[in-house]
């Protein structure tokens, strides 16, 4: 019975792996020196079809930016020679993009049970959302936010000692649904705080004094969509209204200089900031329920992936935050701790300046709603594998971003 389910799971996991839907396609690195190399690469994306994966829109590349894309295979060879031609140095970040999709996987054989230490498809986390909060009933309850735009049933999880008129934080994963290793955190950091609930004094304080919302996966249509259909999907999976191309980026769909710098009015492009702000299902119930929670919830963390960063707001605007002197040095101590277990940098500031402008973001909608501790992490790595970690680093990954949660918690608990 054990060896048949391992290979439904083996055989539904790598279902649209095994057809080579990426065989042969290259994710490029490139530098542009100047305007003129930027123009390149702008060309590049006019001709052919260009998935930007770092920064997440042909729109926002500068010169001296590091700058990773994807390409289909049969345009990889005329790509290198363009950019050869063009005298832009490129290096390739990943060969043979099927390639590196097969081996995030450690083993072939997958049973269909959750595992900390693996990727889990939807149907899995969602299993996992009703056992946690059944086996843990003193730390932990589930209820449903809101439903996708495909009828699934959005639910978040409250982690916390039961108490009175207790401060909150909330925290969601899974905006972008190709960014895997981020509800690998929401999942991981539940299972910590009820592991170590009563062992660390950390943690058991602040489950003590705080509640925690953690929403596992906000993207779920998108997420499900990147196990069945096409593994590199970032947007929702809602209808556009005149046109054919489907989703909207959810990460640019808040009431936060809503579709203004690096977000695109055009519903084919990756960065499509929605018909108005919250046209997303999925975006209204978390708006919905921050609004509905706004005298509880004290900070707002947003987990995305990769690039190791740890950014706060602005980043619609190249504005500081009024906060900015403590936001920063938080940030700066929350990094500091994360690097101390392996020594994993990362780079921190407000939005706009340490990357690149982006409106219509959750974090920036946070704290223009009164929420001060606003943050968006940014996990591993740095391109080496991008969108395709390993669940080899799974756990490292998920134990150094625990370490900086857990300061930032506790930097909100000592503020409050």
């Amino acid at each position: 019975m054990w060896s048949l389910l391992v290979l439904i799971g083996a055989a539904a996991v790598s279902a649209h792996l095994q057809d080579g839907a990426f065989e042969g396609q290259k994710v490029f690195r490139v530098i542009p020196q100047n305007d003129e190399q930027v123009e390149i690469i702008n060309s590049l994306a006019r001709n052919m079809q260009v998935d930007f994966w770092q920064p997440d829109s042909v729109t926002l590349v500068r010169p001296k930016m590091q700058v990773d894309f994807r390409v289909e295979a049969d345009e990889s060879f005329e790509v290198e020679d363009f950019l050869k031609e063009s005298g832009v140095d490129y290096r390739v970040l990943i060969d043979n993009l099927q390639a590196a999709l097969d081996a995030q996987f450690d083993s072939k054989a997958r049973t269909s049970t959750h595992s900390y230490e693996k990727y889990n498809t939807w149907e899995t986390i969602e299993a996992w959302t009703a056992d946690i909060a059944a086996q843990n009933p003193d730390l932990v309850s589930r209820s449903v936010i809101g439903e996708t735009y495909e009828g699934r049933p959005m639910y978040l999880l409250k982690v916390g000692k039961s108490g009175s008129n207790k401060k909150a934080i909330f925290m969601d994963c899974g905006f972008h649904a190709r960014e895997w290793i981020s509800p690998a955190f929401c999942q991981w950091f539940v299972k910590e705080a009820v592991e170590t609930y009563g062992k660390d004094t950390v943690v058991t304080t602040l489950l003590n004094s705080l509640d925690f919302f953690v929403l596992p996966v906000l993207n779920i249509d998108g997420y499900v969509y990147t196990w069945t259909n096409n593994r590199m999907w970032r947007k929702t999976r809602s209808k556009n209204a005149g046109s054919l191309c489907i989703g909207t980026d959810p990460n640019r769909n808040f009431n936060a200089g809503w579709c203004t710098l690096g977000a695109s009015e055009k519903p084919c492009d990756s960065t499509y900031c929605g018909s108005a702000p919250e046209s997303e299902k999925e975006t209204k119930a978390l708006a919905d329920f921050i609004r509905q929670h706004l005298s509880t919830i004290k900070a707002y963390l947003t987990i995305h992936s990769y690039s190791q960063l740890l950014l706060f707001p602005y980043s619609y605007t190249y504005q500081l935050p009024s906060d900015y002197k403590e936001l920063n040095s938080v940030a700066q101590a929350a990094s500091k701790q994360l690097a101390s277990l392996y020594n994993t940098k990362y780079t921190y500031g407000p939005g706009a300046t340490t990357i690149y402008p982006a409106a219509g973001g959750s974090d920036d909608w946070a704290y223009d709603q009164g929420i001060k501790y606003s943050f968006t992490f940014e996990l591993r790595d740095t391109g080496r594998y991008g969108f395709t970690l390993p669940e080899s680093q799974i756990k490292p990954t998920c134990e150094e971003t625990f370490l900086a949660v857990k300061y930032i918690a506790n930097h909100v608990l000592e503020h409050l």
